[in-house]
Parts: C-alpha cells; sequence; structure tokens
C-alpha cells in the first residue's frame, strides 16, 4: 500500500504504470463543496494517457446525473441534501471529464450502501426510468460488480446503476 496525494501527476503515473485496469473509488467525508474528484480525475486521465492504460472504472454513486432522486425516501429527502448534494455536484463533473476521454471506461453508480444482505441478485440498470428506485447495495456487492468488468465489455462507456427496489 502506498499513500500519495491523489492529485500529483509523478506518483499517478507511477501507481498506474503496468496496470490493466484502473479503479477509482476515492471518497471524501465532508458534506461542504469539494473539487477533489474533477481534480484526481484531470491528473488520472493524464497519467493513464501517458502510460497508455486504457480501461477505468470509476465509482460514484446514487445521486450523480440521472440517478438523482432514485435512491428512495431517506437518500433523496434527507441525505442527499444534508450530506451529498456538494459531493454530487463535482462528481457530475468527474462523470463528464471521463465520458469526454478516449478511455475504456465504465461509470458504476451504486444505490445507498448498506450492511444488510438481500437475498437476491442486484439490479442492474443502464437508463433510469421515473419509476427507478434502488434503495440498497453492500459494499461486497458494489465490488463484485467492478470486479467482473474488470475484463467485461458489457457495459462499456455506460454509467450502469446498480442496487436493489
Amino acid at each position: 500500500m502506498r499513500a500519495f496525494d491523489p492529485t500529483d501527476q509523478a506518483h499517478l503515473g507511477e501507481f498506474v504504470k503496468g496496470a490493466d485496469v484502473v479503479i477509482f473509488a476515492l471518497g471524501v467525508d465532508t458534506a461542504g463543496p469539494t473539487t477533489l474528484f474533477t481534480d484526481v480525475t484531470k491528473a488520472l486521465i493524464s497519467a493513464m494517457a501517458r502510460e497508455r492504460v486504457k480501461r477505468l472504472i470509476a465509482i460514484t454513486g446514487v445521486g450523480a446525473g440521472e440517478t438523482r432522486g432514485h435512491g428512495g425516501f431517506l437518500y433523496d429527502r434527507i441525505i442527499y441534501p444534508l450530506f451529498a448534494r456538494m459531493r454530487y455536484q463535482d462528481k457530475n463533473r468527474q462523470e463528464a471529464l471521463i465520458a469526454a476521454s478516449d478511455l475504456d471506461w465504465i461509470i458504476v453508480r451504486p444505490a445507498p450502501f448498506s450492511n444488510r444482505r438481500v437475498p437476491v441478485p442486484i439490479e442492474v440498470h443502464t437508463r433510469v426510468d421515473s419509476d427507478t428506485v434502488l434503495r440498497r447495495i453492500t459494499r461486497d456487492e458494489v465490488a463484485a460488480f467492478v470486479i467482473d468488468q474488470c475484463a467485461g465489455e458489457r457495459y462499456l462507456r455506460q454509467r450502469p446503476f446498480i442496487g436493489h427496489p
């Protein structure tokens, strides 16, 4: 394990050198404004280009793009407006940077995290209809989905919204 400033171009280049896939799973613990996601994404896209790494899997979440308002009552009415709104303003900019890149990208948008496992497979939506609501997903389920995408082509250049209703 290495610790470094994720916006540091030199360290990022060394970090991604020789990789087949980069999984972007950075988070923040503040409710205030941030540019961390866009700052790191700009540096990462540049480092990946220099090192000729093509596959990027980025994890954003419910609240990014058209998934906003599709996380269930508690998330949509309390958690998002009070704690996540500013974070998702930057995640939207991050997603735009990734989509505009020439990388082979997948942007994974998990439902709100839960520790409670549901005994049915997750749902995967590449189109979010007005009645689509995904209320929960475990971190293990997100990790398994992301690992499956490391070599898969099914969701290439898409933004799958994953979770349980």
